[in-house]
C-alpha cells in the first residue's frame, strides 16, 4: 500500500494488554499511558477501567496533551470479576450490568464516545436461546445509559469453547444479535478480533462479509490453538510467536480484507474507522520489546497490501 495506514484507519494500541500489570484499574496505568502517548506510530489508545478519580484526571490531561484519541474498553472489569451479563442469577446480571454503567462513568471522566465489552459466558446449546435473550435485556440498559452519557456501545466477539468461552460467539449469531440491538440503539456495534478468528475457526473474507454491516472496531492479534503449547488459548502472543496462527501474512491478509468490505476507505463520513493493535507480553518478554515488533510486522504487513 502506497499511501500511510493514517489515510485510512486509526490505528490504536490496547493499552491494558500490552502493559497486563494496568488490567485491573491499578498499577502503572500513568506511566505506561505516557509511553504510549510519546510514540507517534499510535494515533488511538484503548485503556480500560481506572480505579482513582485522580489516575482518570492525569490520563485525560496526557492524551490531550499528546493529540491521542482514546476508547474505553471494559473487557477486563468484566472478566477479571467472572461477572455475566448473560447470567440466569439475577444479581449476577445486575452485578454485571452496575459495573458496566460504572465503566462508562469512567469513560465520560476520560471524554471517550465509545465503550467495548463482551458477553457473558455459553451456557450450552439447550439453554443459549434463554441466554440470548437475557443478554439482549442487559445490552439495552446499558445501550441506554450510554445513550444518555454520549457513549456508544460495541460488543466484542470472542471464542465459544476454547478460553473465554463466550455466548458471542459465530460470526453469525453476532450479526443477528447486533441488528436486534440496533432496531433501537443504532449505534451498537461489533468487534472482531484476528487473533480470535483461529479460535473461531472462521476465515478472513467470509466472516468479514457476515459482519461488515455491523463492524465498529476490529482488533488484530494472535493465538495458539494446539492445547498444551504455550500460550494456548487467547493470550495475545506476539505476532510469529513459534506455534502460534498469525504472522505478517495472516495480518496483510486481514488488512485486505478489511478493504473489500470497505472497512477501510480513505473517509467514512469523515470518521476513521479504528484499527486496534492487541498484544501482551509473554513470560520472559517486555512491553517495550513486544511493541517494538509489532510496530515492525504492522508496517511489514501494510507494505505487502
Amino acid at each position: 500500500m502506497q499511501t500511510h495506514w493514517s489515510a485510512h484507519l486509526t490505528l490504536s494500541l490496547v493499552h491494558f494488554m500490552a502493559f497486563p500489570e494496568t488490567i485491573r484499574g491499578e498499577g502503572p496505568i500513568v506511566e505506561t499511558v505516557t509511553q504510549v502517548a510519546k510514540d507517534d506510530f499510535f494515533s488511538g489508545i484503548e485503556v480500560a477501567w481506572i480505579k482513582e478519580p485522580e489516575k482518570r484526571k492525569q490520563v485525560k490531561a496526557i492524551l490531550a496533551s499528546a493529540h491521542l484519541a482514546g476508547t474505553f474498553g471494559a473487557q477486563p472489569a468484566l472478566i477479571s470479576q467472572k461477572l455475566d451479563l448473560n447470567s440466569t442469577d439475577a444479581t449476577m446480571r445486575a452485578r454485571a450490568v452496575a459495573q458496566m454503567k460504572e465503566c462508562i462513568d469512567m469513560a465520560v471522566d476520560l471524554e471517550f464516545s465509545r465503550l467495548s465489552l463482551l458477553s457473558g459466558f455459553d451456557p450450552g446449546e439447550h439453554k443459549r436461546n434463554e441466554a440470548f435473550k437475557l443478554l439482549a435485556d442487559s445490552m439495552n440498559q446499558i445501550c441506554a445509559y450510554g445513550r444518555q452519557h454520549g457513549v456508544g456501545i460495541t460488543l466484542e466477539i470472542f471464542d465459544r469453547d476454547v478460553d473465554t468461552k463466550a455466548l458471542l460467539g459465530p460470526a453469525q449469531e453476532a450479526a443477528d444479535f447486533a441488528k436486534l440491538i440496533k432496531q433501537d440503539y443504532p449505534n451498537f456495534g461489533l468487534m472482531y478480533d484476528l487473533s480470535h478468528q483461529p479460535l473461531l475457526k472462521e476465515e478472513t473474507i467470509p466472516t468479514l462479509r457476515t459482519l461488515q454491516d455491523h463492524l465498529a472496531h476490529v482488533h488484530v492479534g494472535n493465538c495458539v490453538t494446539v492445547e498444551g503449547r504455550p500460550a494456548f488459548g487467547d493470550k495475545h502472543p506476539r505476532f510469529g510467536f513459534p506455534g502460534s496462527e498469525n504472522d505478517i501474512d495472516q495480518l496483510a491478509e486481514f488488512l485486505c480484507g478489511l478493504f473489500a468490505i470497505g472497512y477501510l476507505r480513505k473517509d467514512r463520513n469523515g470518521i476513521k474507522p479504528w484499527v486496534g493493535i492487541e498484544v501482551k507480553p509473554q513470560p520472559g518478554e517486555s512491553s517495550d520489546l513486544l511493541l517494538a515488533g509489532t510496530r515492525r510486522a504492522w508496517a511489514e504487513a501494510w507494505a505487502r497490501i
